[in-house]
């Protein structure tokens, strides 16, 4: 059997384009995608290229850099096997079709008409539903609530969730010690760091626009300078820097919850400025949260808020 194909830019990939290519996906077993990309794009071709190849695992994913659409030489080049079926959501298919002597298929008119990449790149956060899930942490945001113990990060993680209406990644660290015990060493606060970046990766796919994250590797490495007197480089392993850091400060009592290492004023101040230490050696975008719980609440609903795709 002759094989379905299947270009474009993919810039970004939207929901057109998985009707697209989930239409030939129906008629042709694993057709082939290919992904047009020039060295200046706005998004880079690799990127997209990555990008289809999560979103059809069983199709055969293929990029090109240079002309768009390709030219039929370039396209036998690429794909010298018969190609049966060309799908494109647009007529700009035909003549390429039938200059490779294949049956052109047109995938319209089209399920989101007023749907393109232009318009999604132009304004994400306007067109998230139409932004597959493996897409969407290229124009997500994300949120760190970062401070010493008991300042009440997680206390605001949740309300700010709801606010608007995103999810939010708790704090492995507490589960960790409650798991294995509190007497942290380079290797326990290692797997705490790696954790919480690997579960913050794993949220931003599901999340609206904004992710809040309670805590992250940057506060491990204040718990590491804490405990240890340096950060282990393990720790850093897979993490990404967040959108915004809400410092939570100290004008709040301590308070015990079974989980707590630092109740000395001392020990309080020592462990803010460990925190204020990471961010500005990382270079990170952030903000100081104070007050009572409903002024650090509104503090931190307009920080948030200043934040863009």
């Amino acid at each position: 059997m002759t094989c379905g194909f299947v270009l474009g830019k993919f810039m970004p990939p939207h929901a057109g384009h998985v009707h697209l290519c989930a239409t030939a996906r129906h008629l042709r077993d694993a057709p082939t995608i290919l992904v047009c990309s020039l060295p200046d794009d706005p998004i880079p071709g690799p990127l997209r290229l990555e990008w289809m190849r999560r979103l059809f695992p069983d199709c055969r994913v293929i990029g090109h850099e240079g002309a768009a659409p390709p030219t039929p030489e370039i396209v036998r080049l690429v794909h010298p096997e018969p190609i049966g079926l060309l799908f494109a959501g647009g007529e700009h298919g035909m003549r390429l079709a039938r200059e490779l002597g294949a049956e052109f298929i047109l995938v319209g008119p089209r399920v989101h008409p007023a749907l393109s990449g232009s318009a999604v790149r132009a304004d994400p956060w306007a067109h998230w539903e139409m932004i597959p899930p493996p897409v969407r942490p290229h124009f997500a945001r994300s949120i760190c609530l970062h401070g010493p113990e008991s300042t009440g990060k997680s206390t605001l993680s949740a309300p700010l969730a709801a606010h608007f209406g995103t999810i939010w990644v708790p704090e492995y660290g507490r589960v960790h010690c409650q798991l294995y015990g509190f007497d942290l060493d380079a290797r326990g606060l290692a797997t705490i760091g790696r954790t919480q970046s690997a579960m913050t990766r794993a949220a931003l796919p599901w999340c609206n626009r904004r992710l809040i994250v309670d805590t992250d590797a940057l506060t491990t490495a204040a718990w590491s300078l804490m405990i240890l007197g340096h950060v282990p480089e393990k720790i850093m392993e897979g993490f990404a820097l967040a959108d915004l850091y809400l410092l939570t400060d100290t004008d709040i009592p301590w308070e015990d919850d079974g989980t707590r290492y630092y109740p000395d004023p001392a020990d309080r101040r020592r462990f803010m400025q460990a925190c204020e230490r990471v961010l500005e050696e990382a270079k990170a975008k952030w903000v100081r949260i104070s007050g009572g719980i409903e002024e650090r609440f509104a503090q931190a609903v307009a920080a948030v808020g200043t934040l863009a795709p």
